[in-house]
């Protein structure tokens, strides 16, 4: 039962703690990925490695503070690593440099102490996370940085929304941009440091992105992707739990897996941004053009050739719609629909050598193109434009508006 996952003593507190570690990292993870700062957190969350190997190397011996000093390890070590990326991209090296420089030193740094202190197998939970083992006090350390997170998106949300879509603006309005900044990344540190626990070092800037990606597929407006996308984290982290539980599999890598998963279906299926659907508004473009030009085709001509596979899929949608018979001939429907097509390119060939000057011989190509996406409003100003023409530029005539 899912219910036991709550109310279990020994389940209890790795599901909520990660379901609460997941909505607070993935509601940074929006403003990080809007930022277009992505691999920030990826850095990061391997800049925290050396410090927490170091409070484990020299606090290790008092079981009940190991965790402290892993936190506070992490913080001073992710805080240097940010420092030292920030003075990178200032002295002309490139983001992307600075970023997978900071990256390889620090978690190279943190096997040397792991060495060099030989507490490989303390430390080895940071890499991966140990969920597993959470107990009470940590649902209250998430569910802390979860609403100092929340309250700081509620608290900040129009200057934060301004900032990301309109830097202009919120330097001219006095906008304090800066100490925003600071305050986002603190609680990036934040969230990144404490999500070692649960997913560890090497998975947690997945665990950040993983979730605002697959937000964004849905939609357009800030509110919404940061909404959807705590939605994702939470499920992230309770089917991850489940996952664990009935598949025996380490905790950790589980939650990063579902967000993945939610991650890769959002770019498959979303129903604006979705690969798949991408692909069908697409195909049904080009099924509409050629059914257009089959209509064209028919109108000038009254026969057709043999028509190519494609082709006769077209003639089979236009025999369903009512405008060709049974006989490859246009119906009366037919006629008026082929005849407001030739109308649209005749039109904006007219427009092109009128109004643009463009050169008779080159006007065709780009009509063939335009008469398929020209909107009624963009055909009466053309209409309007040219005064009701009558002939296109090759004398020939211009169908009149069925009404």
């Amino acid at each position: 039962m899912i219910l036991e996952f709550f109310t279990d003593p020994v389940l209890r507190a790795p599901t909520w703690g990660c379901i609460l570690m997941c909505i607070a990292s993935s509601l940074m993870g929006v403003l990080i990925f809007l930022r277009k700062k992505s691999l920030l957190s990826e850095s990061l969350s391997h800049a925290t490695y050396p410090g927490a190997c170091l409070g484990i190397a020299l606090f290790g011996f008092l079981e009940e503070w190991t965790f402290v000093a892993v936190l506070i390890g992490a913080f001073f070590s992710s805080l240097l690593g940010l420092k030292a990326i920030q003075k990178l991209e200032k002295s002309r090296v490139s983001p992307d440099a600075a970023l997978t420089l900071v990256l390889a030193t620090f978690l190279g740094l943190g096997i040397l102490i792991t060495s060099a202190f030989q507490t490989a197998k303390k430390t080895q939970m940071l890499l991966f996370g140990q969920a597993a083992t959470m107990s009470d006090m940590h649902i209250w350390i998430y569910g802390s940085l979860a609403m100092a997170v929340v309250l700081f998106l509620c608290l900040t949300f129009r200057p934060l929304q301004a900032s990301l879509f309109d830097p202009q603006f919120s330097k001219s309005a006095k906008i304090p941009v800066e100490p925003l900044e600071k305050i986002l990344f603190w609680l990036l540190l934040l969230s990144l440091i404490v999500g070692i626990r649960s997913v560890g070092v090497i998975l947690m800037s997945g665990m950040v992105i993983a979730p605002a990606v697959a937000a964004r597929q849905f939609s357009d407006r800030l509110q919404t992707v940061l909404v959807l996308a705590a939605l994702f984290g939470a499920f992230s982290g309770l089917l991850g739990n489940m996952l664990s539980v009935y598949a025996n599999l380490p905790t950790g890598p589980a939650i990063v897996l579902i967000g993945t998963a939610f991650s890769l279906l959002s770019l498959l299926f979303a129903p604006k941004r979705g690969l798949l659907f991408r692909l069908y508004r697409i195909w049904a473009f080009r099924l509409r053009c050629l059914e257009e030009n089959l209509l064209k085709t028919l109108w000038k001509k009254r026969t057709l050739s043999t028509p190519s596979w494609a082709a006769k899929i077209a003639l089979w949608s236009l025999q369903k719609e009512g405008w060709v018979g049974p006989l490859r001939t246009l119906t009366p429907d037919g006629m008026k629909k082929a005849a407001a097509i030739v109308r649209l390119h005749r039109l904006w060939e007219l427009y092109l050598t009128e109004e643009l000057g463009v050169q008779i011989e080159k006007v065709h190509r780009t009509a063939e193109e335009m008469e398929h996406i020209i909107t009624p409003e963009m055909e009466e100003r053309l209409t309007k434009l040219l005064e009701n023409p009558k002939h296109d530029p090759h004398q020939q005539p211009i169908p009149e508006k069925y009404i």
